[in-house]
């Protein structure tokens, strides 16, 4: 099925999740490059569990963009990791996103707006960015997964957003099934899981988790209630993006 731009997204939205729900990831992301071609983008952090579905999309395409947050306050492990495995996996697209230098001239000049807003600091370094690169795609891929909890236990594997269709290949897999498929192909895991960081994103909202059976996204922004950096979070037609996960 090509795209047809007729459809309505939510429409073709819907029917592409009732084809594609119980779909094996590299059959979701198949489908998704057949329907989109050029139109489809992938968004990837590069983070703990990242190589598993940069490695099925290779599969697919090795052409296909990769859009890559660099907030400059990633760990520098997470920089190096993006390196060396989009180069491993042959990857020649991907793009780093980068904060506009007039947004953190007016608003994190010293680059410490996340030890009092948190959702700021994510909306100038995450959301905007994204948003910006997003305007030339119809598609896009994310890693998120059910077993994340929260909000994401509902996911569904095709969905609509802000007048895109959104692709969550891995929705409906385990942490077993991630971890069985990076051994079989010897994906290399980001160098800060062996240190017990089971999620990775900016360096001051991100901790080591001691307790094996804690939450896989526990590290993130510890003590706040905030569990999401609002790239994931909808928006009515016509607002502004929402300040407030990771891919």
């Amino acid at each position: 099925m090509a795209y047809d731009q007729t459809d309505a997204a939510p429409t073709l939205a819907a029917r592409l999740d009732a084809e594609l729900r119980d779909a094996h990831p590299l059959t979701i992301l198949r489908k998704a490059y057949e329907t989109f071609g050029d139109k489809l983008a992938l968004v990837s952090s590069f983070g703990a569990e990242s190589a598993v579905l940069l490695h099925l999309a290779s599969q697919v395409s090795k052409d296909i963009p990769v859009l890559f947050l660099d907030t400059g306050m990633l760990f520098g492990q997470t920089l190096d990791y993006r390196k060396s495995l989009a180069a491993q996996l042959g990857l020649t697209d991907v793009r780093d996103l980068r904060p506009a230098f007039a947004d953190l001239a007016v608003q994190d000049p010293k680059s410490d707006l996340w030890r009092t807003d948190t959702d700021a600091c994510c909306h100038i370094r995450k959301v905007l960015p994204l948003d910006r690169a997003l305007e030339g795609f119809t598609a896009w891929c994310t890693g998120r997964k059910r077993f994340h909890g929260g909000d994401r236990l509902r996911l569904a594997v095709v969905e609509e957003a802000d007048g895109q269709i959104k692709f969550n290949p891995l929705a409906n897999w385990s942490k077993a099934e991630l971890d069985a498929y990076a051994a079989e192909h010897q994906l290399p895991a980001h160098p800060l899981v062996a240190q017990g960081f089971p999620s990775l994103g900016c360096w001051p909202c991100t901790k080591p988790v001691d307790d094996p059976n804690a939450d896989v996204r526990a590290g993130r922004w510890q003590g706040q209630d905030k569990t999401e950096c609002g790239i994931h979070v909808a928006r009515a037609p016509g607002a502004a993006p929402n300040m407030g996960g990771d891919i």
